[in-house]
């Protein structure tokens, strides 16, 4: 588990590379440092009381207690997980799930990539988390949480991670507005794949990982992860090579990623011709976000709604339909095998996430602009970020 761990960490560096090489020059360290600033500042939150109010005792099953675990007090060599786990340390648990919250708000920053103030990242950053991410972590992986006893399941995060954080992003597309100079072409494509590559190694971590102990929902998530994002990378790779006359490697590593956001919920409740098939409608589903996002020019300058928004949406509602207990007897059967009930709930529980995190991220934003000025003036924009947020330059 804390090999685990460690994988989701080299996540956010991954997507902090990812990020870093489809922006310009001159906003290259703007959108890596949103990454690292995450993987430190969320730690402290996450030490204050983060962990607590996901995982201590529950308010009515929306949050918890952020005093039981404040600074990890009562926690000690000998404090054991009580969750689906009795065999491991609570330490170990701190530790894993601190990663995931790390990454999750990291990704809204593509969205808003090369025109939000740092100022406002750092406020909006800690608001998201507490009212958005801690909260639907308590109602989805905590066993008392509401989703949880609802019958929800969210093996990995297509819930909680990449559905909050794509449909977040789609908010602040809207809030922040368009960048002066709309540019798509990445200044550093094997920065890209170096952090596309990060990011598919720690995704081994983040879906397999999940299922806290090592048995054969362990494996079967492993290789799930790896069948969907490779089902996905070829597709769409064929289907952009089809649309624009040539295989693209942009539209390659893209792919890949959105099989890893969409198989994440579904991970170890699917068999492994289902995460096949994920991984195609992943490919599907998403060009085609992507595609409507750019015909109705909305300005999310990294595609995070089209690919994680929209990803996590997908692979919630075929888990959904393709779950079955075969794979996971702790799991639940889907539409397909007689499960309706149980599909009605995951699409319940994906929208209403959905909407909470886009209506939330709108409200906070507008209310953070009233302290601190969302949107860099037109002349910091212009300069790039870099020299005129942070006095640096990622090359000379």
């Amino acid at each position: 588990m804390l090999l685990c761990a460690s994988l989701v960490m080299l996540m956010t560096p991954g997507l902090a590379f990812f990020y870093g090489g489809l922006v310009e020059r001159k906003n290259v360290l703007s959108i890596m440092m949103q990454s690292f600033v995450s993987l430190a500042w969320t730690t402290v939150l996450w030490f204050a009381f983060g962990y607590s109010m996901c995982f201590g005792p529950t308010w009515h099953g929306v949050i918890g207690n952020p005093a039981y675990y404040a600074f990890l007090r009562g926690v000690n060599l000998h404090t054991m997980y009580t969750g689906n786990n009795a065999g491991l340390p609570l330490f170990v648990h701190i530790a894993y799930q601190m990663m995931f919250a790390i990454i999750t708000p990291a990704l809204i920053t593509g969205a808003f990539a090369n025109r939000v103030t740092f100022k406002a990242y750092f406020l909006f950053l800690t608001g998201w988390l507490i009212f958005v991410y801690f909260p639907f972590v308590h109602m989805v992986w905590n066993p008392n949480g509401i989703l949880a006893k609802w019958g929800v399941l969210d093996f990995a995060g297509g819930i909680v991670v990449h559905n909050t954080a794509g449909f977040a992003a789609l908010a602040s597309v809207l809030y922040v507005g368009r960048r002066q100079e709309m540019t798509h072409k990445p200044h550093n494509v094997p920065s890209i794949a170096l952090g596309t590559g990060l990011l598919w190694f720690g995704w081994y971590g983040f879906n397999a990982g999940s299922e806290l102990r090592i048995d054969a929902v362990t494996a079967s998530a492993f290789l799930n992860t790896d069948v969907a994002a490779s089902f996905a990378a070829v597709s769409w790779l064929l289907m952009e090579w089809l649309d624009v006359g040539c295989p693209k490697f942009l539209g390659l590593l893209t792919g890949s990623v959105a099989g890893l956001a969409t198989i994440t919920p579904a991970a170890g409740y699917v068999s492994l011709r289902m995460a096949a098939i994920i991984g195609i409608v992943a490919a599907v589903v998403c060009y085609g976000a992507v595609a409507l996002k750019n015909k109705l020019e909305l300005d999310d300058a990294l595609d995070v709604w089209g690919v994680h928004g929209v990803g996590g949406l997908t692979g919630t509602i075929l888990l959904g339909a393709f779950a079955s207990k075969a794979w996971n007897p702790a799991g639940a059967d889907g539409l397909l095998l007689g499960g309706s009930a149980f599909f009605v709930k995951e699409c319940i529980a994906v929208i209403a996430s959905g909407a909470w995190a886009f209506i939330f991220t709108g409200a906070m934003l507008w209310l953070i602009d009233h302290v601190t000025p969302v949107k860099v003036d037109a002349l910091a924009e212009r300069h790039g970020l870099d020299a005129e947020l942070h006095g640096e330059q990622a090359y000379l």
